[in-house]
């Protein structure tokens, strides 16, 4: 019996100094990037900027480039402190304003609806991705900032993912304000042979596109002969919308070798991938400049949600335990592929979203603030913007930089003013929601951020703790209780949602063999 305690003390005394020196070397790790985000600071005492300020817009109608990239981390890009290299999109940022409070949604269909309408996806009843069997999308009675910026003399290219409506063409690139389309219309696909959930997914203005090819590659190509084949007099307004670094973890063997001293396979894979959107989002920008057309170009670069994270402990929860977790909390009868799907999803992701808390799916900051800047040479000054932005303020700057009088009423705010000024754009709630897994709700009334993940509220001084260290909803009950108010009183849009169960009968997996028709082949016309 001695000798088994003395075993299982020394096992303990193991696995207490492997611990304590994991932490340490983790916080060595992570220092630099958690200093940088506690040294962001904004003026809280500087005035809003008037909005009717007299900050005239530019003369002439600039081209517009909007690049998303796809899960990236806000520690996936090393003018956040990474390990992965990403020198072009640190030049770009140092050379343009770095929006460093600029936040999304928890995922990946809801950014996109607000990117597309300068709306909360609430109000539109998207909270979740929009599986590749719902017969509908972003709702047709919705203006697009396509059909707004075409309105007023835009040509109009939507390169890569779309993700707002596969199966009903109503819902397609092309009858949403895009004259041209390249890219798939569903969620993640495989880099190489371009599936998604069963389905070939590659597609050319509505229709099937076989090509072989690393799809990064294939779209910078693309955006790049958009860029020379313009109709040189009207401006382009075009959205590239790359699939990386959402899963599948795949890249071009030369790449993955170059990080071969990241330990970690997964990462390792994911830092490829980020090098690989680095180098063609350089690519696209050397365009520009062959066609002499930088200095009149804005780029706008984000990500549309937080990174799914390395070694998600959620992984370990060992079988039947995992599928009665899933089962209880979506109401579902779940079947094998649902489940190795999920796993697949919490054991393979290689993001960092550090030192925020969590990533992909969650309403904590490491899912809804994400790396973003604007470029635009000629007429933005280098700058670091700490006041917060949001997805849902890009229609309405864009229309004011377009020229474009517009009475409709955003959830947005437009920031050009504001960014010029280098002061706060006039103060809104920004709402984030999402319920897969866990029903989540953020409502952020600037410095403070409430939230409700099931039954629990939390509230942060978001200003001086980031990090989400210091629940403070004890001693403000009234703040509480206004901020909950508010969420209740939030316009919500009907769900267009299909039923769970039909979405976990038939699982969106990204890449894997074709077992039905292209995507394209399947979509149909519907009133």
């Amino acid at each position: 019996m001695r000798k088994i305690a003395y075993g299982i003390l020394v096992l303990i005394a193991i696995g207490t100094l492997y611990g304590g020196v994991k932490h340490v070397l983790e916080r060595i790790e992570i220092g630099p990037a958690k200093r940088a985000v506690l040294e962001i600071k904004a003026d809280l005492d500087r005035a809003p900027v008037d909005a009717t300020a007299a900050v005239s817009a530019p003369e002439t109608q600039p081209n517009i480039i909007i690049i998303m990239a796809d899960d990236l981390g806000w520690r996936d890009v090393s003018y956040n402190q990474s390990e992965i290299q990403t020198p072009v999109m640190d030049r770009l940022a140092r050379e343009g304003i770095t929006l460093n409070r600029f936040y999304v949604q928890p995922s990946c269909s809801p950014t996109r609806a607000a990117l597309m309408t300068g709306k909360s996806p609430m109000r539109l009843g998207i909270i979740n991705p929009i599986t590749k069997n719902n017969p509908t999308g972003l709702p047709l009675s919705e203006v697009t900032i396509a059909d707004r910026l075409r309105g007023v003399g835009y040509q109009t290219a939507l390169i890569g993912k779309w993700h707002l409506g596969a199966r009903n063409l109503a819902y397609h690139p092309n009858e949403r304000g895009f004259d041209y389309f390249y890219g798939n219309v569903t969620g993640g696909v495989s880099f190489f042979n371009k599936t998604h959930g069963g389905g070939y997914d590659w597609q050319r203005n509505g229709r099937t596109v076989r090509e072989e090819g690393y799809t990064t590659h294939l779209l910078a190509e693309e955006a790049i002969a958009q860029i020379e084949s313009r109709d040189r007099e009207r401006p382009l307004f075009m959205f590239v919308s790359f699939g990386a670094p959402h899963l599948p973890n795949e890249a071009p063997e030369e790449t993955i070798q170059a990080y071969r001293k990241i330990g970690n396979q997964n990462r390792r894979v994911h830092a490829a991938m980020v090098s690989e959107l680095d180098t063609a989002i350089g690519e696209i920008h050397a365009a520009l400049v062959a066609n002499d057309i930088a200095d009149e170009t804005l780029i706008w670069f984000m990500s549309d949600n937080g990174g799914l994270i390395v070694d998600n402990p959620a992984r370990f929860i060992p079988d039947p335990f995992f599928t009665n977790l899933v089962e209880s909390h979506l109401g579902v009868e779940t079947n094998k592929a649902m489940i190795e799907f999920t796993r697949y999803n919490l054991s393979n992701g290689g993001s960092d979203n550090r030192p925020f808390r969590k990533g992909k799916g969650s309403v904590y900051e490491g899912g809804v603030r994400v790396p973003s800047f604007m470029y635009w040479p000629s007429e933005l000054a280098p700058n670091s913007y700490n006041y917060m932005t949001t997805v849902q303020d890009v229609v309405p700057t864009l229309m004011t930089l377009a020229g474009a009088a517009d009475d409709t009423t955003f959830d947005g705010r437009d920031l050009f003013a504001a960014l010029k000024t280098n002061r706060p754009a006039p103060a809104k709630d920004y709402i984030t929601r999402i319920d897969v897994l866990a029903d989540s709700t953020a409502i952020y009334r600037y410095p403070f951020k409430l939230l409700q993940v099931n039954d629990k509220v939390e509230l942060f001084e978001i200003e001086q703790d980031p990090l989400e260290t210091r629940n403070i909803a004890d001693s403000n009950p009234d703040l509480v209780r206004n901020l909950l108010a508010a969420i209740q009183a939030f316009p919500r849009g009907e769900s267009i949602a299909i039923p769970t169960q039909d979405a976990v009968n038939d699982v969106d997996t990204f890449g894997g063999e074709e077992d039905r028709e292209p995507w394209a082949e399947q979509a149909y016309w519907q009133d």
